[in-house]
């Protein structure tokens, strides 16, 4: 290389450092190249550990160590010295020496929060940097500083230590807590072939499924999102499962989709919430869209966890259907499957289902949400539905029951008609949707009944006849003498336990019922049917089409969550109370989160007079000070869930 050449490649590049260091002064930042020495004024450095000579991702390398060598230098590790300085003149040689034989010499660097400053070596991250090479041979000393859980970056960091030390993987950085710890248990499955691999896993894992993904990533525009790529691979393999390689092309096809509820994600867009239906009227058919096909009936197919004799959950959705067949005749053809694993392995159900032509796919459990995306992304001519509280998605509408309300009523009944003041509440998992019906029914008992106090049982399962029997029989020996259960009056063969009931006295069988006072109820036929009809109708502002998130959040003014209530048991006064709050509340005018609402520890969690939020509301990870039972830690993916 001349030196004609060489001024053209310093000049080129001075001009990137130029720019970049006027952009970062005309937002008030520094210009220059960051440095350690300053980042770590306020830090205390509890050890340092000699690493040896590692392979350094180039993107990794942010600042040097001293003030000094920051300043001849832009944010980008572009040069900034005037072109007739000795510091010119090294970096062209640098330039010259990895044009004709590369720069193989390692720098020395400490590394700090799974990031790197340079102590010796600057110019040749500059040269390397310049032409966009990918990693250099570096010599690094780590210093870690003392663990502070209330900084989520240095939570992070010491769950990245453990994870480097088990795989050697340091090109990976999250923004969110147990990222790392769930990305080491995808670590721990990963079985490629041998064939494929010359090295160990991690190795193989790194540079032939995680940079590929990379790759692909930023070519589509991931860098503008704010998570790292991290972030996005872990969401992707929540969804579509960890892959023992990467098609490029393939992988193009899916996240051109997939990166669309990244950034929604990322950016934590809000979801449209429609709170009540939306009327579309009753011509069903003249309006037909292009949604599905003209003249012939729209196939809808429902999808079952379990099956109508072993589930009151099932059971409901199930009369659902059925409702939904005999309104729309002809119109609608419906069909279900029943007994799909909740495991990643539904999506094969949910892709036949695609593949069979039908044109809306609803599907009946939360622990199905991440197959329901996966195929919802990869069909997009079937409309997938989710029976979800807590999950929002571009490509998929979520629908759920604000079934605390009649829950809160429920809880009245019981406050009333219970002797010992202590009321059974048989939970299933304890996550927020559960929590939040828990604390409604305990605030009703407390409404009229101050010394109330509700001990909760959890199954951590949603339908087992022998956990539910162990459960009430202990809620008995706690002086229980009313229970609440599932929340369906329907079909009592499925489920013997249901709804709120009074337990038989000690010298009676064991935990067994004595008389039914008062049932949640969900009518799931009335939801479907509305849902439907906006379909048919082509009332397109109901549904998201990859536009908007839709969360279908209906109560009981649209009749999908209902009361009922035993006038011979409940006392006179109290059944006009229930009528009285029952209207108020299909009405609007009062909430069962009505404050002031207290914790446990004390704390005001909703104010007097004020109605808790829906976020608040599904968010739920507390009870309310009427309950006499410990929380368990909220265990988000109780349901394999991880979004």
């Amino acid at each position: 290389m001349d030196q004609f050449n060489g001024d053209s490649l310093y000049a080129a590049a001075r001009k990137l450092g130029q720019r970049e260091y006027s952009k970062n002064i005309s937002k008030g930042q520094t210009g220059y190249l960051p440095f350690l020495d300053g980042i770590l004024k306020n830090i205390e450095i509890v050890y340092e550990v000699d690493l040896g000579i590692i392979d350094l991702p180039l993107k990794k390398i942010v600042g040097t160590y001293t003030y000094g060598r920051s300043r001849s230098f832009a944010s980008n590790y572009m040069p900034l010295l005037t072109p007739k300085s000795e510091f010119a003149l090294k970096w062209k040689n640098l330039c010259r020496a990895h044009i004709n034989e590369g720069i193989r010499d390692p720098i020395k660097v400490y590394e700090y929060l799974n990031w790197y400053y340079v102590v010796e070596g600057n110019k040749r991250v500059s040269v390397l940097k310049f032409y966009d090479a990918y990693s250099i041979p570096g010599r690094v000393s780590r210093m870690v500083p003392k663990r502070d859980e209330s900084d989520i970056t240095i939570s992070i960091y010491y769950e990245f230590l453990d994870f480097y030390k088990k795989t050697g993987i340091n090109v990976i950085w999250f923004t969110k807590r147990n990222s790392f710890n769930i990305l080491s248990g995808y670590l721990d499955n990963f079985v490629p072939d041998d064939n494929l691999m010359d090295t160990n896993k991690y190795k193989y894992f790194t540079n032939s499924v995680y940079l590929p993904f990379r790759k692909v990533y930023l070519e589509l525009g991931g860098q503008k999102l704010p998570i790292t790529t991290a972030d996005a691979f872990l969401e992707y393999i929540t969804v579509y499962g960890m892959p023992d390689g990467i098609d490029e092309q393939a992988l193009k096809s899916r996240l051109s989709g997939f990166i669309i509820e990244l950034e929604q994600m990322s950016n934590n867009e809000r979801t449209q919430i429609q709170t009540v239906p939306i009327d579309t009227g009753e011509n069903l058919i003249s309006t037909l869209t292009t949604f599905v096909r003209p003249r012939k009936p729209i196939k809808v197919a429902f999808v079952y966890a379990k099956d109508v004799n072993t589930s009151s959950w099932t059971y409901s959705q199930e009369m659902g259907r059925v409702h939904v067949s005999k309104v729309f005749g002809e119109t609608i053809s419906t069909s279900f499957v029943d007994n799909v694993p909740e495991t990643p392995e539904a999506y094969d159900t949910l892709k036949r289902l695609a593949e069979e032509g039908n044109d809306v796919v609803f599907v009946t459990t939360p622990a199905y949400i991440n197959p329901t995306l996966k195929a919802a992304l990869e069909f997009p001519g079937t409309k997938f539905l989710n029976c979800s509280e807590t999950h929002s998605f571009k490509h998929v509408d979520t629908y759920y029951g604000r079934i605390y309300e009649p829950r809160f009523l429920a809880g009245i009944a019981a406050g009333a008609v219970s002797k010992s003041n202590v009321l059974g509440y048989v939970g299933t998992y304890p996550i927020p949707g559960v929590i939040n019906g828990i604390n409604s029914f305990a605030l009703g008992a407390r409404m009229v009944n101050p010394d109330a106090k509700v001990k909760v049982e959890w199954l951590n399962c949603w339908d087992n006849v022998q956990e539910a029997k162990r459960a009430s029989e202990s809620l008995m020996k706690q002086g229980a003498d009313i229970i609440s259960h599932h929340d369906t009056l329907l079909n009592r063969e499925v489920s013997g336990e249901y709804g709120v009931y009074t337990l038989k006295s000690v010298d009676d069988e064991r935990g067994g019922r004595g008389e039914y006072i008062a049932a949640p109820v969900w009518n799931w036929g009335i939801f479907y049917e509305k849902i439907l009809r906006n379909l048919m109708n082509g009332s397109r502002r109901s549904f998201s089409q990859g536009q908007k998130m839709i969360n279908f959040w209906w109560g009981m003014d649209s009749g999908i969550v209902d009361f009922f209530y035993s006038r011979r048991l409940v006392p006179p006064e109290t059944q006009k109370l229930l009528d009285f709050l029952k209207n108020m509340i299909i009405n609007g005018t009062f909430s069962p989160f009505t404050g002031p609402i207290y914790c446990q520890d004390g704390r005001l969690m909703v104010k007097n007079g004020e109605f808790a939020t829906r976020d608040q509301i599904i968010g739920m990870d507390w009870f309310v000070n009427a309950i006499d039972s410990q929380l368990p830690k909220i265990d988000q993916n109780s349901q394999s869930i991880i979004w």
